[in-house]
């Protein structure tokens, strides 16, 4: 495989952990923002998009992991490459220029998926094959993730980063995307939706570190609750049903109904960048079609994701 990346930050290097787990002799190719960006072993550095479009070999396809900002201006710049574009969650910051891109994508033909990969944690696939694919009778669901943010990059002022700066795509409700984004590849797109958002915690942040939604679907509430300064993280989700309640817990990987364990998977988050990009290559080599591609990640975004 020959890789281009776009972005080569934190979330870039899990994804080129796995690219060399599925591949060892993975050709990977990186465009630096400056010639002052720092060699990396095993990546050739680029430095210009002349440099991309005239590569000698031909790339396979493109992870894009930029600022959340930048999203917009990388794949624009990709798009003329006419090959499959893994675009790290949310697909962009913001509505604006949404539509538009779509468009250009489409009229492209390029396939595209965007990021989300708690869709491959094991409880969240087991939960939709074998619990909901049952259609029990849901009375209420309520979704929680509650995490530190200073603990996030424990070497650098948090203050300073990116998810605590709203200019640069920062706030809950788009790091926080993943719980929205298995909430609907569950149970579809809500009927109505409500949000808060709130950036007033001990924090003192100016991106959002608060948002609560509750989103109405036929016969039932659900509620999600996102923030940044929760120190004992807490990432579950509570499905109220008709015969009993069940607990999904991301960070355990398990599941219980009426407090007995019913599924457990020693499979953990950080594993599922790996599936997911398994998932991405064969779906391309087999011709299948993608999920969470660009319409469908817009869709998510306009039920979920209401311009401030």
């Amino acid at each position: 495989m020959n890789v281009l990346l776009l972005g080569l930050g934190a979330i870039a290097r899990k994804h080129i952990h796995a690219l060399r787990q599925i591949d060892e002799g993975v050709s990977l190719a990186a465009l630096r923002h400056s010639v002052q960006s720092p060699a990396e072993e095993g990546i050739q550095n680029l430095y210009r998009w002349e440099e991309v479009y005239q590569a000698p070999q031909p790339f396979d396809f493109v992870i894009i992991s930029t600022p959340t900002s930048e999203h917009l201006a990388s794949i624009r710049q990709a798009i003329p490459l006419g090959i499959p574009l893994f675009i790290e969650k949310p697909l962009l910051h913001t509505l604006d220029g949404l539509e538009a891109l779509e468009r250009d994508i489409h009229r492209a033909n390029i396939p595209t998926y965007v990021a989300c990969n708690l869709r491959f944690l094991e409880c969240i696939t087991y939960l939709k094959q074998q619990i909901l694919s049952k259609q029990p009778r849901i009375n209420e669901i309520n979704i929680y993730c509650g995490s530190y943010l200073p603990h996030w990059r424990p070497n650098a002022d948090f203050r300073t980063i990116y998810s605590a700066r709203p200019e640069l795509g920062g706030g809950v409700h788009i790091d926080l995307i993943h719980e929205l984004d298995y909430l609907y590849y569950l149970l579809g797109a809500p009927r109505h939706t409500r949000s808060t958002y709130r950036n007033q915690s001990s924090l003192h942040i100016e991106a959002i570190d608060y948002a609560n939604y509750c989103l109405e679907y036929e016969g039932f509430c659900a509620s999600v609750v996102l923030n940044y300064y929760r120190r004992d993280t807490k990432r579950q989700c509570e499905i109220v049903c008709e015969d009993g309640t069940y607990l999904i817990d991301l960070l355990s990987n398990t599941i219980t109904r009426d407090k007995q364990l019913i599924f457990q998977s020693e499979q953990r988050i950080q594993d599922t960048y790996e599936t997911q990009l398994r998932y991405f290559i064969d779906s391309l080599h087999q011709g299948r079609q993608l999920m969470n591609d660009v319409s469908e990640a817009k869709h998510i975004m306009e039920y979920f994701y209401p311009p401030l």
